[in-house]
């Protein structure tokens, strides 16, 4: 079976024989940013820490463009989002709303928090629950209106 490190280096290749520059510029970006992991961490990475890795990468992409916009940047907007659309199909698919939120239910009453100073034992289980399939800015609002409300 092909590890996902190893589909991002064939995807690279393939990059290379089509002479697609922003497609290898933005995977040579995250293989490097693997390797530092990989170094950091003394031994191979395991396909959950790529797909910890290309969140990372996808959070970045996403706070640049939120950036660049502000800045009224539009050059800089459409390239960090070129690359985003690059790096989405290396995670798995998004949760809804809905579905999140019903995996936070779950975990607030598996956890039987009730009020807001359970927000990190919450967020620490749903965050393990849904590896990759979240952004953690959405899953800590949904938490915190939850129980927020509960109070």
């Amino acid at each position: 079976m092909v590890g996902l490190f190893d589909k991002i280096n064939q995807d690279l290749i393939e990059a290379l024989k089509a002479h697609d520059a922003i497609r290898v510029s933005t995977l040579r970006f995250l293989i490097s940013g693997l390797k530092n992991a990989r170094i950091d961490k003394g031994s191979d990475l395991t396909d959950d820490e790529v797909l910890d890795e290309i969140a990372r990468d996808v959070k970045r992409h996403k706070e640049s463009i939120e950036a660049y916009e502000k800045a009224g940047r539009n050059d800089l907007v459409v390239k960090e989002k070129t690359e985003l659309e690059i790096l989405l199909p290396y995670l798995p698919t998004q949760l809804s709303e809905e579905e999140l939120s019903m995996i936070i239910d779950e975990v607030i009453f598996q956890v039987g928090s009730s009020n807001i100073s359970d927000m990190g034992k919450v967020m620490g289980a749903v965050m393990a629950k849904v590896r990759g399939k979240a952004d953690g800015g959405v899953v800590s609002k949904i938490v915190k209106e939850k129980l927020i409300r509960s109070n």
